[in-house]
């Protein structure tokens, strides 16, 4: 019998299915150009035959308290194009730059204006506070397969606003799971331009998927053109 999906992302489908079209539509150059393939329309209805599974194993993390809910929301689906462009035997590399460049796309498509206050918002005194209790109920490990993370403070001669070390990841975890560890370090590259659409520069030089033993997130403003 098939595993159901949780009902707080069953209430959330239609907009991740949503999504997933979109991205499907924006990476279709791509998709030819790129990874050389032709049936587009078949490769998308098994990317979104595939999403279906995706989502029956997704991890409930809380839901809408859950801080991390809402990353699993946009990025998991990536999963399912992964896997799919994996079956048809294109290289990692390439699914890295299709997925990154598709995302970034996809981003772009929310106004400049949305974008940038977001990542005020984000940066924010307040939003930082926030964090910091966030950061601390996450060593609870209320839920076993959510993210545990510690707020970073600046330091003397330190440039970035803030930081978090992700300790435990739910996407590894996931990936673990799933048999999906290989496709991991495409998800790691997405954060890059999530932040900088949103006016945030953000540093990272190590992840939990590449070996670490935490990722290093250093955050700080993108100077204003």
């Amino acid at each position: 019998m098939a595993k159901a999906i949780h009902p707080f992302y069953e209430s959330h489908r239609d907009a991740m299915q949503a999504a997933m079209r979109h991205r499907l539509d924006l990476a279709e150059a791509m998709l030819c150009e790129r990874a050389h393939l032709s049936d587009i329309d078949g490769i998308g209805q098994e990317v979104m035959d595939e999403f279906e599974i995706v989502l029956t194993q997704m991890p409930y993390v809380g839901g809408a308290a859950g801080r991390m809910s809402d990353f699993f929301m946009r990025l998991i689906g990536f999963m399912a194009i992964s896997r799919v462009l994996r079956r048809h035997g294109v290289p990692l590399s390439v699914i890295g730059e299709i997925e990154r460049e598709t995302y970034k796309a996809q981003l772009l498509t929310e106004p400049e204006a949305e974008r940038l206050a977001s990542g005020r918002q984000f940066l924010s005194l307040e939003n930082q506070t926030l964090l910091r209790e966030q950061a601390a109920k996450s060593h609870q490990k209320e839920f076993p397969e959510d993210f545990v993370y510690d707020f970073v403070e600046p330091g003397p001669g330190d440039k970035f606003e803030f930081g978090i070390d992700y300790k435990g990841c739910g996407f590894c975890k996931f990936a673990a799971r799933h048999g999906d560890k290989e496709i991991l370090p495409n998800i790691c590259g997405l954060d890059f331009d999530a932040y900088a659409t949103r006016g945030i520069h953000l540093e990272r030089t190590q992840t939990l998927a590449g070996g670490a033993s935490h990722c290093d997130f250093r955050f700080s403003r993108l100077p204003a053109d």
